[in-house]
């Protein structure tokens, strides 16, 4: 991929069963033609779930940046760390402010970053991959 003209779109969820328990990331990538070209399913040990949200952004970030990526937009149906990123809630969590503070240092990394909220529904791959690595 040519990295002026990448553009990724990418669906992130985090899962957790027992909140903490054991956890894990989905997270699905699309080019900016739509077509899926990667999926992330990773288990990432015991965690809550706001921990494991956290995880599947870095995770995506991360792989933007693998991928040589400028521009991503990133959709979450987790509320708290759409707010948090955007500044809107406090992070009073001091394991979630380390991983914010992860998260913004990868921001720095791109040209261009767009953060969306979408409902569950809007979510289905990324919840399905999750799901499938906490099993």
């Amino acid at each position: 991929m040519e990295k002026e003209n990448c553009s990724l779109t990418i669906y992130i969820d985090g899962a957790s069963k027992g909140n903490p328990g054991k956890a894990a990331v989905g997270v699905a990538i699309y080019n900016d033609e739509g077509k899926l070209i990667k999926e992330i399913s990773q288990g990432i040990g015991i965690a809550t779930n706001n921990i494991a949200e956290y995880a599947a952004l870095i995770f995506a970030l991360q792989e933007g940046l693998i991928l040589g990526c400028e521009q991503l937009t990133v959709y979450t149906d987790s509320e708290l760390l759409f707010k948090q990123v955007k500044g809107e809630y406090k992070i009073k969590n001091d394991n979630l402010r380390i991983l914010f503070y992860l998260v913004k240092h990868l921001i720095a990394g791109y040209k261009k970053l767009h953060i969306e909220h979408i409902n569950r529904e809007s979510n289905k791959t990324a919840d399905k991959l999750a799901s499938k690595a906490v099993e």
